[in-house]
């Protein structure tokens, strides 16, 4: 778990930079701006993986399919995964300590 210089714990956000690392925020506000803009694309996300998963079963359980579509299927399957555990890392952070 991150924190910042005064001890906060840092939320892993559900984008990365531009060259592909993490993404923190450090407030104490769950109802800021930028933690609200975060919740709305963790829920995208996971509508989306939903979706994703739900095309790819048929798809996967059918016989004749081609290895272009296999590999398409496979590459958004990967994606929505990434997409899942980071939040799930972010979220669990995020827990109260026991």
């Amino acid at each position: 778990m991150m924190r910042d210089g005064l001890g906060t714990r840092l939320r892993l956000l559900p984008w990365t930079t531009p060259d592909g690392g993490p993404c923190y925020l450090s407030t104490s506000d769950p109802n800021s701006r930028l933690s609200c803009m975060a919740d709305e694309l963790e829920t995208e996300l996971l509508d989306s993986a939903e979706q994703v998963l739900g095309q790819a079963k048929p798809l996967l359980a059918g016989e004749g399919v081609g290895e272009r579509e296999l590999r398409f299927t496979g590459v958004r399957l990967a994606e929505a995964l990434g997409d899942a555990l980071r939040i799930a890392v972010s979220r669990g952070a995020r827990l109260p300590d026991n």
